[in-house]
């Protein structure tokens, strides 16, 4: 991806600048007065009653990670195509508001009725509502290790940031992985989570280019109590041991950077790491009910482990019948399970795909786009992944994509996305 140093900002990214002024003025206002000013439109509400539904954007953390997962998911990995830092800090700025407005069901800037202009929003999600819209944003490792270091960050790039290392059976694609920024738009509506990023890449023309993105059209996690197990599109449910809000002390163990960890900037935050995992789902399909339960380690019909009757029933790791493990040695189940990788939980939070028809093979490009939170990858993700190297289920699946990114804390009213980074 080619860079260019100093571009002037598009036309419709000036006139945003120009009406955000200055960030911290504008979120003062919206402390004490967002609801009035900001409210969702009357009657933006589907049929399920979801639609006037707001995720708040402000707080300790950043929203979208421990919110109890949406359906819908559009993630978008941007190149900063600038070495101007201004030009990035006024974008991050520019990103904050719009994200703020269209979270609250709102288009990203002011109605604009001059026929000779472009408009403020593209519009296509007007009258939805907010729709439990997310925006979560991440820094790649590449924006702290850009030759000449312009954006005077090399020295704050935390030790836990690096890009996954290949793990057995990977097939990445580098075009559609990694990346500067990360943005992850999350909505009970497929428009509002497009909408999201369209916007955002819009303001953005001229400093960032989209470089992948990838879609998602259900969850194959779930991050409540409330919320019921969904099953991914190999059929089984997926996520029944993940951790969960109401886990205030696994959270602080395993999903957020703790007020002693360093760098200073990522107290509060959490640590991205992605995963394009492609489902082989012609040759799963035609494998034995016994050979899937096997490989997975539960019982697809209740979602049981196992050896047990229910779905949240103790995955006993020890059990035995005729001398043989109840569970498998490669059963997915115990190769991810934190007893056998330190005690290592991570916060999931994926979404199914489906990308069309594999052009060389010709069967269904399909499967699931991996999300996961943590404290740490270096004792999160990666420990579990090279033990995940001797899963039978390797058999039927590719990793193809792959992002790490860190994900600052949340936003106060007055600040913006990364302002503890860019200080």
């Amino acid at each position: 991806m080619s860079r260019s140093a100093g571009r002037a900002p598009s036309l419709s990214r000036r006139r945003f600048l120009g009406a955000a002024g200055a960030v911290g003025a504008l979120g003062a206002t919206a402390a004490v007065g967002t609801g009035t000013l900001l409210a969702p439109p009357a009657g933006a509400a589907d049929a399920a009653g979801r639609g006037s539904a707001v995720v708040p954007f402000h707080g300790e953390h950043q929203a979208g990670i421990v919110t109890p997962v949406q359906d819908r998911l559009l993630f978008a990995s941007f190149d900063v195509i600038t070495d101007d830092r201004s030009e990035l800090v006024d974008l991050l700025q520019a990103w904050t508001v719009a994200s703020r407005r269209m979270t609250l069901g709102q288009p990203v800037g002011k109605v604009n009725d001059d026929q000779d202009l472009p408009p403020d929003d593209t519009g296509e999600a007007m009258g939805l509502g907010p729709q439990s819209l997310t925006v979560t944003f991440g820094f790649g490792t590449s924006l702290f290790t850009r030759p000449g270091d312009p954006f005077r960050i090399a020295a704050k790039k935390p030790d836990a940031l690096f890009p996954m290392p290949l793990f057995a059976r990977d097939e990445i694609q580098p075009d559609r992985s990694e990346g500067d920024l990360a943005v992850q738009s999350c909505a009970n509506d497929p428009t509002v989570a497009f909408h999201a990023i369209r916007d955002l890449a819009r303001i953005g023309r001229g400093v960032v280019a989209l470089r992948w993105s990838q879609l998602g059209f259900g969850r194959t996690s779930l991050t409540d109590e409330e919320q019921v197990t969904p099953r991914n599109l190999m059929g089984f449910k997926d996520g029944t041991n993940n951790v969960v809000v109401e886990e205030t002390h696994d959270l602080d163990r395993h999903v957020w950077v703790g007020p002693s960890d360093d760098p200073a900037w990522m107290r509060g935050g959490s640590y991205l790491v992605t995963r394009r995992i492609r489902m082989m789902l012609e040759i799963w399909d035609r494998s034995t009910l016994a050979d899937q339960e096997q490989t997975i380690g539960r019982n697809k019909d209740e979602g049981a482990p196992l050896g047990g009757r229910l779905e949240h029933d103790l995955v006993d790791l020890q059990a035995k019948q005729s001398g043989d493990l109840v569970i498998p040695e490669l059963a997915h189940i115990r190769l991810a399970a934190p007893q056998e990788n330190g005690g290592a939980r991570i916060l999931r939070r994926g979404f199914s795909f489906t990308d069309g028809i594999d052009p060389v093979s010709n069967q269904l490009d399909a499967g699931l786009f991996f999300i996961a939170y943590q404290r740490d990858p270096r004792t999160g993700f990666l420990p579990v992944q090279e033990n995940l190297a001797r899963d039978a289920l390797n058999e039927y699946i590719r990793h193809d994509s792959s992002g790490t990114f860190a994900c600052p804390p949340g936003v106060t009213t007055d600040g913006f996305i990364g302002d503890t980074l860019f200080r």
